[in-house]
């Protein structure tokens, strides 16, 4: 029992990995009052979207506080009860 639950989680970590692949892209705007950030960004394959210029809501509005307009980003972004929603971003190195 207990190998069937540690492949189990195994498999649904390497699963959610595959879907949450990061992003390069450059903030446009911020708009911490509806915790909202404009990212130009390429495809985000998880998401079957191509490279384009569009708002998310931010998972997470803390993270509005670590970048500004221009900043190059890593980011991760899924749909989130139906909304795309950045699930993670960080300054690009």
């Amino acid at each position: 029992m207990r190998k069937i639950v540690t492949t189990a989680a195994f498999v649904l970590a390497l699963a959610t990995s595959a879907f949450a692949a990061p992003v390069d892209g450059q903030i446009t705007k911020i708009d911490t009052a509806q915790n909202k950030v404009t990212l130009k960004h390429g495809p985000i394959t998880n998401l079957e979207m191509d490279a384009m210029t569009m708002v998310f809501v931010v998972a997470d509005p803390a993270a509005l506080k670590a970048v500004k307009v221009g900043d190059k980003v890593k980011f991760e972004a899924d749909r989130v009860n139906g909304r795309l929603t950045v699930t993670k971003i960080e300054k690009a190195k």
